[in-house]
């Protein structure tokens, strides 16, 4: 049997035992009474019964009932991703980050990010959608006490708004707000796992359905001694590799994870992916322990996508409703959906843990409901591209493009943009189309430089710069010369992670002008570093598909210090340097803080009404950017090709535009030299023999038409041209 039908099978299998969670779930107590012997604070009837009440699963199956039955279910299709519709209905995204929002005072994230001031400045910029960010309650419960998040709102607890963030109310005013402004909303789905609320307590004391919902193994008594010793029902214990190589012989667990995420440098280093619980009784008065799988954070237990009970399917499907149908959001970004299958690999410890079947085929199934209630989504997925192309034949509308990312990044970084051109060509040898893809600037995790693509093909050789070179060898070349270049004492405000820089965009640019202090710049720096900054803008905007950007990129955010934040940093986790607090809309210039205690990031640029005031700003001259994009109609152009350069620092992309008959050549020098390009024209499909007119979009400027089918490209050092033939 092919992939393509075993996926299809398995996703048909999914849904037919899905169907049950279309009726509401009975009470618990009605399921299980707890016995008088069981009574304390963690286990008795009155507090199984609050849990349940906050359980996402019970939440789901009420949610269920407001979809099921309707004729609205059959009305749209949803069979097929639309990267094209989405594209056109929403070009140009604002990522913002909800709790580093600095608000002003007495108004909530929620109500900031649903302003009129700022939907009427991102309508005049050519911003078409805001994507939130996780706004969930995050975290989890210790008795009735909430315990934060772990993972800045990345482990979910509830299908409710956190009220930090404002309220279920305040949501559908953003939306609505954003409507008014022709723009949309796009929210979060977090596949992978939750955070150790409701559900996850009372999975630990064996109530109905929810222990299906995790990968979660009970431990016999007899083999108790093989865990680490946990104080009480609340804590969990990492495991070290060698007691799960114990387990597995034992038949617990699939193996060793592939990857063990959150293995930062310098922090407190997590040896395995799987926690083991203390001591927890159940509602029948037996008591447990368990051992539970988490992909990244202990406070984040993973999701078992193939139970007979469906709870995470269920929890999610309450989650689409709650999100599309009930809040407003026209997209949802799905998280973690390379981690739902695991199972253990024949021949080795490890267990087969990332780009598994399974994950493939849920997200197939998400992606179809997602469709079916009228949203659209959006897959944040960093795997090989054969991967990207299998989990995007059904699935969500686009991809986050993690295939350029960190090659523009390199480029940025080192002047050169040989490893750009080289990802380019191999994102179009895997007929990978820029249109389906998200190309994004700054966003809330670390700038990757995991290079999933060569991990994955590691032994294959592969043509760059002429010469023939290892993946593996390839890959740990780019990511040595990036730690040498963007870290240590020339780059002491840059930190690293397992898998990349944390660091702004304009941190990575200072590195890159040798910058010790860039929180004291004289203005020739702070222009060195916004040309630099347009350069990565450009790039991402002049090509097909969504343009993502960020509120770090637009006020030109530097990294927070360790010191800032030193709670938020004690376990390794440096990606709290990059999500510092930035006050958009300049409402609140004395505030040191977001509404959420994030510190105020030092900025380059400043707010946007400022910026907009000046043409030369950042902010205004990604207007310019964004206007000339979508005049032309490159969010739907076809891609030709990226001809042969003779500059290292250069990089061309070409582009048929929607008329069909103008072709659009983008030339960035990265470099820091001049540089003399020449175009053949008769190398690209699809180019006409002459050419009227040749202007730079992005200046207005005439340029000289080819000659003989040839057209010639003069770039200064740092400069973008953006050339329409017409």
């Amino acid at each position: 049997m092919g992939l393509a039908s075993a996926r299809w099978m398995l996703c048909a299998w999914l849904l037919l035992f899905s169907l049950p969670a279309c009726a509401p779930a009975p009470g618990v107590r009605d399921q299980q009474k707890s016995p008088a012997s069981a009574s304390s604070a963690g286990t008795d009837d009155t507090y199984v019964g609050w849990l349940e009440n906050r359980s996402m699963l019970h939440a789901a199956a009420k949610l269920s009932q407001t979809v099921s039955a309707r004729g609205d279910q059959w009305r749209l299709p949803y069979a097929l991703p639309q990267p094209e519709k989405l594209v056109a209905e929403a070009p140009v995204w604002f990522n913002a980050y909800p709790s580093a929002l600095i608000t002003k005072e007495g108004r909530s994230v929620l109500q900031a990010m649903g302003s009129d001031a700022l939907w009427s400045i991102f309508e005049d910029m050519g911003i078409r959608a805001l994507h939130t960010g996780p706004v969930k309650l995050a975290g989890g419960w210790r008795g009735r006490a909430h315990t934060p998040t772990v993972d800045g709102w990345f482990d979910r607890i509830s299908l409710d708004v956190d009220p930090a963030f404002g309220t279920n109310a305040q949501y559908k005013a953003m939306a609505q707000a954003a409507a008014r402004r022709h723009g949309v909303i796009a929210g979060d789905l977090v596949l992978g796992h939750t955070g150790k609320g409701a559900d996850f307590l009372l999975a630990l004391r064996k109530v109905g359905d929810y222990a299906g919902v995790y990968d979660l193994v009970e431990i016999a008594p007899r083999d108790w001694s093989m865990l680490p010793d946990v104080a009480n029902e609340w804590e969990s214990a990492n495991l070290t590799p060698e007691r799960v190589e114990g387990l597995v012989k034992k038949g617990y667990l699939p193996g060793q994870l592939e990857r063990v995420q959150f293995a930062a440098p310098g922090g407190s280093r997590k040896p395995s992916g799987y926690d083991a619980t203390g001591v927890v009784t159940g509602v029948d008065g037996v008591k447990r322990r368990f051992v539970y799988l988490h992909c990244f954070k202990p406070g984040q237990p993973a999701m078992n996508w193939c139970d007979p009970s469906m709870g995470a399917q269920r929890i999610v499907a309450g989650d689409i409703v709650q999100t599309v149908r009930n809040l407003g959001a026209k997209i949802v970004r799905l998280d973690a959906n390379s981690f739902l299958g695991v199972e253990p690999e024949p021949g080795s410890a490890n267990a087969w843990s990332e780009g598994h079947p399974l994950s493939a085929a849920s997200t197939d199934l998400v992606a179809w409901l997602v469709r079916k209630v009228g949203g659209r989504s959006l897959q944040y997925l960093n795997m090989s591209l054969e991967d990207m192309k299998q989990f995007g034949e059904y699935g969500p509308d686009l991809s986050y493009d993690f295939i350029t990312r960190p090659a523009v990044e390199h480029a940025a970084l080192t002047g050169d943009a040989g490893f750009l051109r080289f990802m380019l060509r191999l994102m179009q040898q895997y007929e990978i189309d820029p249109v389906s893809l998200v190309h994004d600037m700054q966003n809330h995790d670390e700038i990757t430089y995991e290079l999933a693509h060569l991990a994955s093909h590691g032994e294959e050789y592969f043509d760059y710069e002429g010469r023939e070179i290892r993946g593996a060898s390839l890959r740990e070349a780019i990511q040595t010369e990036m730690r040498s270049l963007a870290l240590g004492p020339g780059a002491p405000y840059n930190e690293a992670s397992g898998n990349g820089l944390c660091a702004t965009f304009a941190g990575v640019i200072a590195a890159r002008l040798g910058l010790n202090d860039p929180y004291h710049l004289t203005g020739g720096q702070a222009a060195q570093i916004r040309q630099i900054h347009l350069l990565l803008a450009a790039f991402n905007a002049m090509q097909p598909g969504v343009f993502g950007i960020s509120g770090w990129d637009m006020v030109g955010a530097l990294p927070l210090h360790p010191e800032d934040v030193p709670e938020l940093v004690k376990d390794g986790d440096y990606r709290w340097l990059n999500r510092g607090a930035y006050d958009l809309l300049g409402e609140a210039p004395r505030a040191a803080k977001s509404s959420l205690g994030l510190p105020r990031a030092a900025c380059v640029y400043g707010d946007l009404p400022s910026q907009l005031k000046d043409p030369d700003s950042f902010a205004s001259r990604l207007k310019a950017m964004i206007h000339a994009r979508s005049q032309y109609g490159l969010p739907l152009a076809e891609l030709l090709g990226y001809p042969e350069v003779r500059n290292p620092g250069v990089v061309l992309m070409a582009h048929l535009l929607p008329d069909h008959t103008s072709l659009e050549i983008t030339a960035i020098n990265f470099g820091d030299d001049p540089a003399d390009e020449v175009v053949d024209l008769g190398l690209l499909p699809n180019t006409q023999s002459s050419y009227d007119g040749c202007v730079d979009i992005l200046t207005g400027a005439n340029e000289p038409l080819p000659e003989e089918g040839r057209l010639s490209v003069r770039l200064r050092p740092l400069e973008v041209k953006a050339l329409v033939l017409r």
